[in-house]
């Protein structure tokens, strides 16, 4: 008896020892695949974070390359406006030259027109005097008189022997009327060269601008601001006035 129950105890003891083992592989086994699915998670979930920085990447390269074609537009568009805004101060200034031009060619013709003014008005004086030594002969004077009616109280000048003059005294008087008559228009003509015209308002309305008053007389049957008598006639140098006429205007009556 003894030894059937110490070969049974034996037995129970070698079972017990081999079933030991397989009770703590158990667990081993389930930690390792504990361990094997963490494992996985982590390379998945690393593997995610990577495909997401590769996409980050991706669009920060895609927008990287956007930005100077964005930033070449900006600069060509800020350049077109400069070019705009320069064309349309050159043009400006091209039309501030061409008007800079033309003033300075019309001032130019006018400092050439107007530059004998001083001489004109000084030729002036000469012309009236020849007019005044025109108008003080007669026209009847430069005829010989068919009768001689002078009078008492003017004295009779002393003759002179027809023979000892080569010509008459009628001959005399024309060649002076006749030279005195060409210098005036020698001299007129002078200054008609020089756009010089001398211009008679007699009859016309009075213009101050054209006209000197020396006095005012009513005369019935004229129309008041006429002018009634011109005494010296005036000049222009084109349109400018030289000497403004003297004229005697007509009074109203009322």
């Amino acid at each position: 008896m003894s030894l059937a129950a110490s070969s049974f105890k034996a037995f129970r003891s070698c079972t017990a020892a081999l079933s030991a083992p397989r009770t703590l592989a158990r667990p081993v086994a389930g930690r390792c695949s504990t361990r094997l699915s963490r494992t996985g998670a982590r390379c998945y979930s690393e593997q995610k974070v990577s495909e997401d920085k590769s996409k980050d990447d991706s669009a920060t390269s895609k927008e990287g390359e956007a930005d100077p074609s964005t930033e070449l537009k900006a600069k060509l568009k800020a350049k077109e406006d400069e070019v705009v805004d320069l064309t349309s101060r050159l043009r400006y200034l091209q039309a501030d030259f061409l008007n800079l031009q033309r003033n300075s060619a019309r001032e130019k013709e006018q400092t050439k027109d107007f530059a004998i003014s001083r001489f004109a008005g000084d030729l002036l004086e000469t012309v009236d005097v020849l007019s005044i030594a025109i108008k003080s002969v007669p026209i009847a004077a430069l005829k010989p008189a068919t009768h001689s009616g002078a009078s008492d109280a003017t004295p009779p000048l002393p003759e002179i022997p027809a023979e000892a003059l080569p010509k008459s005294h009628e001959a005399y008087l024309n060649d002076l009327h006749t030279g005195v008559e060409m210098t005036q228009r020698l001299l007129l003509s002078t200054l008609f060269k020089y756009h010089v015209k001398p211009f008679d308002p007699t009859g016309d309305k009075f213009d101050p601008n054209l006209h000197e008053a020396l006095y005012q007389a009513p005369i019935p049957g004229k129309e008041p601001g006429t002018v009634l008598e011109c005494q010296k006639i005036g000049y222009k140098i084109k349109d400018r006035v030289l000497r403004a006429a003297q004229v005697g205007v007509v009074q109203d009556l009322s």
